[in-house]
């Protein structure tokens, strides 16, 4: 089914307010799940409610808790998430970041203990929109492994996101790369599963090391399955540096198991704001990219029906078509959201 975004938002909204969230920060929340489906990225998005339902269930959500300042020394800042909504203590933490890098021309940001703070390319987002660059390293703790180090049969990793955000000028778009350090994300998985299909080949490993196609290995207690990582050994060392820059250097924690795994989804990142005139003219900035991406784009592309694409380009294209003919959700991900609803109080006669 296609559902108008406005209308998805406020059923979301309203359930995160029904689950125990003030409306501001229900609106935050319901805010980023629908963007990331918008942006395309639906493993990130709206079907991840019931995930925090549970979390929620076990106190490994906090709703209504703010980012706690650790440290605040110069151009470098700490925080602790505290395990309040991840979408909500990121927004406050890159805000500051923010304004601090336009004071000091750069910020080292740590954010640690946070519920699962979604789709990291919002937060690229708003960088984007603030003028200033954003790199983001990001771990996974309190959860089981789920991606396999390269040449190996046992999972040992998260899906560890790394994002890079750049502003655009007035002739260039901005650019905004994000992407998990598996080959796929752990929540498209999830999107296959609820959808019934099946995955590519080369994404999922079963318990023996061979490949397979069934999501459903994913998510069985315990998993018997492992995602693999992207570019081999690339994507495997990437995840081993997630862990060690979002989770050990900001205090949070890695994924090695004497640290809690008691069934949540806490994130730790480490993100660097810089201004982009730092180093030399807005002027050569802009003219620059300018060029660059003129001369990237200027490439024949292999299908004549696909143009050559920049990292941000597609997520706009998902939001433009989105936007004008609705959000698909699938049948099972759209019961999930109606159910949660129902235990919370929400009426749902307005969107059945």
């Amino acid at each position: 089914m296609l559902i108008e975004e406005n209308k998805l938002r406020e059923l979301v909204t309203q359930i995160l307010q029904g689950m125990g969230s003030d409306r501001a920060e229900a609106e935050v929340v319901g805010d980023h799940l629908v963007r990331a489906n918008l942006s395309g990225h639906d493993s990130h998005g709206i079907g991840m409610l019931p995930h925090y339902v549970r979390n929620l269930e076990i106190d490994r959500l906090k709703p209504n808790t703010q980012a706690k300042t650790i440290k605040d020394a110069g151009n470098i800042l700490v925080f602790d998430g505290q395990l309040g909504y991840g979408q909500r203590v990121a927004k406050e933490s890159m805000q500051q970041a923010i304004d601090k890098a336009k004071h000091h021309s750069i910020c080292l940001m740590g954010l640690r203990n946070a519920h699962h703070i979604g789709r990291i390319g919002t937060y690229g987002e708003q960088a984007i929109d603030a003028g200033v660059i954003s790199i983001h390293f990001v771990n996974v703790t309190d959860h089981p492994p789920v991606v396999a180090p390269f040449a190996a049969k046992q999972a040992r990793y998260v899906t560890n996101p790394i994002c890079i955000a750049v502003p655009g000028t007035g002739k260039t778009e901005s650019i905004l790369l994000d992407f998990a350090t598996s080959r796929i994300a752990l929540g498209k998985v999830r999107v296959a599963m609820n959808k019934g299909d099946k995955l590519a080949t080369g994404m999922v490993i079963d318990e023996t090391g061979s490949e397979n196609t069934n999501p459903d290995i994913m998510f069985e207690t315990p998993p018997k399955g492992a995602l693999m990582p992207f570019g081999e050994h690339k994507g495997s060392g990437l995840a081993l540096m997630c862990e060690i820059l979002a989770g050990v250097l900001t205090g949070g924690g890695s994924i090695q198991p004497g640290n809690n795994r008691l069934g949540g989804i806490i994130n730790n990142m480490m993100t660097i704001v810089i201004d982009p005139q730092a180093m030399t003219s807005q002027n050569y900035v802009h003219n620059e990219i300018d060029a660059l991406l003129d001369y990237v784009k200027s490439a024949s592309p292999v299908n004549s029906d696909t143009p050559v694409l920049t990292a941000g380009d597609p997520e706009r294209l998902s939001t433009q078509d989105r936007r004008t003919n609705g959000i698909p959700v699938d049948d099972n991900t759209w019961q999930q959201l109606l159910d949660t609803a129902k235990k919370y109080g929400v009426a749902t006669g307005e969107w059945v």
